[in-house]
């Protein structure tokens, strides 16, 4: 399994405990300090996700939690296209997102990053080779609207 921006590395510790073989992978190399220094059991390593260093069809699971609102709108096909690649035949994704009505930039903490109508980001995921098991929102007062989608990897292209 991989934890796509995987951070601190708190979520890949949270998948080994539940009993899987996970790799934490992040852009940001002072994160990947952080997590191997903090989890020394777990794998976790510095890379891109355009370009998984993984074998076609090799990994069960991503969970992409956050990570794809980093990415410009028109790098995500990409970047979605290459989870398909990596995932085996009904390997599972699961992305979470701050939801909006439309696709807009705003300024997060680390780096811009984009709000995005689950519609629109459920038609990008079955446009890399994914069929849409389920959707979440969750929306509360004085908060971020927030969503998640979980995918499986259809079995041909």
């Amino acid at each position: 399994m991989l934890d796509a921006g995987c951070g601190p590395g708190q979520w890949s510790r949270f998948l080994a405990r539940q009993g899987c073989d996970v790799q934490g992978v992040d852009l940001v190399p002072e994160f990947v300090d952080h997590a191997r220094s903090t989890y020394p059991e777990l794998t976790f390593d510095v890379g891109d996700f355009s370009d998984i260093d993984v074998e076609t069809g090799s990994l069960g699971g991503i969970l992409a939690w956050y990570t794809t609102i980093h990415h410009e709108p028109e790098e995500l096909p990409g970047v979605l296209a290459e989870f398909a690649r990596v995932l085996r035949p009904g390997g599972g994704l699961l992305v979470g997102f701050f939801e909006s009505e439309h696709v807009e930039a705003f300024e997060h903490r680390v780096i811009r990053a984009y709000r995005w109508p689950t519609d629109a980001l459920s038609e990008l995921i079955r446009a890399a080779g994914f069929v849409i098991v389920e959707t979440h929102s969750r929306k509360e007062f004085d908060a971020r609207p927030h969503g998640a989608i979980v995918a499986r990897r259809i079995e041909s292209r």
